[in-house]
């Protein structure tokens, strides 16, 4: 008799292939059968025709210090991911020197806008090198797995101190100390070697990531000790991720493929299309193509942004009456004033004396400035959606519509503000990116940018609105989908084991409600250490996710049981 047998379901497979009838069964947390007449269960689940699918494995997440206090990892459980990796983007908490712990939360803070003060009491620091960060996150269990890579900002400071933290070059001894580090960390485990080279990611103090700057003889270095292990991945933001630079990018695929040969790993990279130059992703998906290639492209499935509202950012966030008179005022007292006809008539006159560089860039984007109507945020708005185009169609001043449109549901409104992956106002690239065989799904970033943006609901958005909602364009098929989010994503990272609803394969599933899965609308929480604040995302439609056969949510609330652990190194 099996553990779990899962009755009557539609299996999307993750193989890509089409959906098809069977029941699921299931023994010492893997899939013991797959076809229409399994054997009796100790526990038997009637999914009613409901999807179901592998577990999603997220390979772009930030969770490196939540991990170390948090067991459930919201908001990815909420979204069907069993699997996550984190350490992305060149930070990262390991290795760590006792005197740099201060200097790695603000180099966390200021590139992924986690708050600085929930770190640094979240935190508990039981480790210096980066085995013993692996050993530390081993102890806590969690409702997902959870496998880490080595970040090249924490790896530059620990070996060159302040010279590594100012991005001075590297000399021969310290890139045979970095590299020493890195090899120790895969070694024990972790899925790879990260770092950054967007200038769009600073330290809090405003100085770029440790490796921004980096020559090749450093990141070629780094690189030998995957080469010589054979294990792990290379991830890299790069020059001109954020769309700070349209003329580098083409020069920095090149050296990526020639890192790639150079050590025989994969190695994957962040790419969105950019307004100053919307056609540039093509280029370089067509520069990572290849049958010798193991260049693998990170795309997104939506518009990558801002949330804009006064629990965010927004446009008046630097007019004198609101600095002065709201600011500092909770959210209902702020409400309730900036009702008031004099208040509201004092900011929308004012012009402020020294414009907030956010604030003035939201002023300045109002004909791309969506609401998120209703409780089913819609990802790929209409240009006559826009705040713009509405007060126009109405007679309208535009910041009057948007300071009306901020408080309403009490102030907790919010709106969506597309920087990269909207420069034609649609879709249609994003699908062409998804549909390309050496992309891969990432950038949802879960844990991060904990007060502007929350695309950790990326798996939801992928069901929802790729393969059963979207109208302003072609869908694609959910078995497309589904592969993506878990056979994929698991296969860059080495991770054969699961991902695919298989016998023998980890018992890491979701059953889903595909007619009612949806994402709810964006909400703020104060709920991290020291009070911090973040943007989290809930999800209708998930009725079970269960990891290694054991059942973590029903219907969206957490089970109590916490069978996740940490994944060392490839899983074949």
């Amino acid at each position: 008799m099996d553990d779990l047998v899962i009755r009557n379901a539609r299996v999307v497979d993750g193989t890509g292939a089409p959906p098809y009838p069977a029941d699921v069964a299931v023994t010492g947390g893997r899939i013991t059968a797959v076809d229409p007449g399994a054997g009796p269960g100790r526990r038997t689940v009637d999914a009613d025709g409901a999807l179901l699918t592998p577990g999603f494995v997220d390979i772009h997440t930030h969770y490196d210090g939540q991990a170390t206090w948090d067991p459930i990892l919201a908001p990815s459980s909420w979204h069907g991911v069993t699997t996550a990796v984190m350490g992305n983007c060149g930070v990262g908490f390991a290795p760590a020197r006792p005197d740099r712990h201060a200097w790695l939360i603000g180099l966390m803070e200021g590139v992924e806008d986690i708050p600085g003060s929930a770190l640094a009491e979240g935190i508990t620091w039981e480790w210096e090198s980066f085995p013993e960060f692996l050993d530390a996150l081993e102890r806590t269990p969690r409702t997902m797995d959870l496998g880490a890579q080595v970040p090249h900002g924490a790896v530059r400071a620990y070996v060159m101190g302040e010279r590594g933290a100012r991005n001075e070059p590297a000399t021969a001894d310290d890139i045979a100390a970095m590299k020493a580090i890195v090899k120790e960390g895969v070694a024990a485990g972790a899925l790879g070697f990260t770092t950054s080279r967007t200038l769009a990611h600073r330290a809090i103090d405003g100085e770029p990531v440790p490796g921004t700057y980096a020559a090749e003889d450093e990141l070629f270095g780094i690189g030998e000790a995957l080469r010589e292990l054979d294990a792990g991945v290379y991830e890299i933001a790069p020059v001109g991720a954020a769309g700070e630079d349209v003329n580098s990018p083409p020069d920095e695929v090149r050296w990526m493929r020639r890192l790639a040969e150079a050590i025989g790993r994969p190695v994957s990279f962040a790419l969105l299309q950019v307004d100053a130059a919307p056609d540039l992703w093509r280029e370089l998906m067509r520069l990572s193509a290849g049958t010798d290639a193991r260049l693998y492209p990170q795309v997104a499935g939506r518009p990558f942004g801002m949330l804009i509202g006064l629990e965010t950012l927004h446009a008046f966030g630097d007019h004198p009456t609101y600095v002065s008179e709201l600011a500092l005022r909770p959210l209902p007292e702020r409400v309730a004033r900036m009702r008031d006809p004099d208040v509201r008539a004092r900011i929308l006159a004012e012009r402020p004396p020294q414009e907030d560089l956010l604030a003035a860039m939201v002023r300045g984007c109002l004909d791309r400035l969506f609401p998120l109507d209703g409780d089913r945020p819609d990802y790929e708005p209409a240009p006559d959606d826009s705040v713009a185009a509405r007060a126009a169609a109405t007679g309208r001043d535009p910041l009057e519509m948007l300071y009306d449109l901020l408080l309403e549901d009490d102030g907790r409104n919010l709106l969506l503000l597309p920087l990269l992956n909207y420069s034609e106002r649609s879709l249609d690239p994003v699908r062409e990116m998804l549909t390309h065989p050496r992309a891969v799904l990432g950038l949802g970033d879960g844990g991060a940018h904990c007060g502007f943006i929350c695309d950790a609901s990326l798996p939801t958005t992928m069901l929802s609105h790729w393969a059963r909602d979207r109208r302003r364009g072609e869908k694609l098929p959910l078995e497309h989908v589904v592969r993506l989010m878990t056979r994929d994503t698991a296969r860059l990272y080495g991770l054969e084991d699961r991902g695919v609803i298989a016998p023998g394969k980890k018992a890491d599933l979701n059953l889903i409600d595909f007619d009612r899965v949806a994402n709810r609308r964006p909400e703020m929480l104060y709920d991290l250490p020291a009070g911090g604040r973040r943007l989290v995302q809930r999800a209708d439609g998930y009725l079970a996710t269960f990891v290694s056969g054991t059942q973590v949510f029903a219907d969206g609330e957490h089970t109590g049981e916490l069978p996740g652990r940490l994944v060392r190194g490839a899983r074949p």
